[in-house]
């Protein structure tokens, strides 16, 4: 089997990358030498993952050998309970077999903005942002906030966070778009039912090397006080930068690092990952303009309607599955969705 499950191509590439790190110079460039050691250790729990299902099958078939020459009512019992548990597991690697795009495997950053509705829309981006942090602690994946601008009366008025782990950007590659809310409004004193908008947007972290050059006479750059929820870590100086591409309209914000020009820095490194993005999809654009294909990609979509009254229900438009678990999605419980969406190749 290749791909995923191609142990001796994995096992090659983890020799490699270990006799990387035996070099007198490995630590010379400490970007790089993280790099491979992140690479390494993808790697290696890959190759673990799948030995391990290997073995977990190959000691559930030497006990059906057993059975076949004895019945043993408590040992049947225990195999259909194994058996149900490969199940799950082949099952998650199939969905790694989905992720093959070219930047599926790499960390991702993730913004989410309120739309019109004042303090109603900035709650429900709040919501969106928590139910994201609960998602992203479920996985084990780390989370880096690098822009934060509080809503005036609650929630928040935008926020760009950086998701580190193994598959991030493939599996939240299908969140980008518009999310709903219907439900009776804590901040309307007649509790009357109100409907909410934010957009979510994701772009894959891709190497700093990117080939995108960017004349200085099309920026925009300003610089403000950093926000935040409070606290020692809060940067009391105009270190935050904000950057407005002007061609294509698109504004990408950093007060995470400590300095005026880290900031500027990062915020630079999001908007050539944001243009490649374009650049990318324009050609898929005009590949399938080419092959007669009906494009499927509308970024003022509405995915997702998320109902709190007069029902509860959560539904993808793209694939219409479903579920009256609110709390449970909004709580981080949407695999269900992604994987969902990852199967119809949207």
């Amino acid at each position: 089997m290749g791909g995923y499950f191609d142990l001796p191509s994995k096992k090659k590439e983890i020799e490699e990358y270990q006799k990387e790190t035996e070099k007198i110079d490995f630590w010379n460039n400490k970007e790089e030498a993280e790099k491979v050691f992140k690479e390494l250790n993808q790697l290696k729990e890959q190759v673990t993952k799948i030995e391990n299902l290997k073995d977990y099958i190959n000691n559930n078939v030497e006990i059906l050998q057993l059975l076949e020459l004895e019945d043993d009512e408590m040992l049947l019992e225990e195999v259909n309970h194994h058996i149900k548990e490969i199940g799950k597991e082949i099952e998650e690697l199939n969905l790694l077999l989905l992720l093959n795009g070219p930047y599926d495997k790499n960390d991702c950053i993730l913004e989410i903005h309120p739309g019109a509705g004042g303090t109603e829309s900035c709650d429900w981006a709040n919501m969106l942002y928590r139910m994201y942090q609960r998602w992203c602690e479920k996985h084990k994946y780390k989370i880096t906030v690098l822009d934060y601008q509080a809503g005036e009366e609650a929630g928040l008025k935008s926020v760009s966070i950086r998701v580190e782990g193994l598959n991030a950007y493939g599996y939240l590659k299908n969140e980008k778009g518009i999310h709903r809310l219907i439900r009776l409004s804590p901040f309307d004193s007649n509790n009357r039912r109100h409907t909410s908008f934010a957009s979510v947007e994701v772009t894959p972290d891709i190497d700093k090397e990117i080939d995108i050059e960017i004349d200085e006479k099309d920026l925009k750059i300003d610089v403000y006080h950093s926000s935040g929820a409070g606290g020692q870590g809060v940067n009391t100086t105009d270190s935050a930068v904000r950057i407005t591409h002007l061609p294509t309209k698109i504004v990408v914000t950093c007060q995470n690092e400590r300095s005026q020009i880290q900031n500027k820095e990062e915020a630079l490194r999001v908007l050539k990952n944001k243009l490649l993005l374009i650049e990318l999809e324009k050609q898929e654009q005009e590949l399938k303009s080419i092959k007669g294909e009906q494009s499927n990609i509308d970024f003022g979509s509405q995915i997702r309607s998320y109902v709190l009254h007069p029902y509860s229900m959560v539904k993808d438009h793209r694939t219409n599955v479903e579920t009256s678990n609110v709390d449970k999605v909004l709580d981080g419980d949407i695999d269900f969705f992604i994987e969902e969406n990852l199967k119809k190749g949207k």
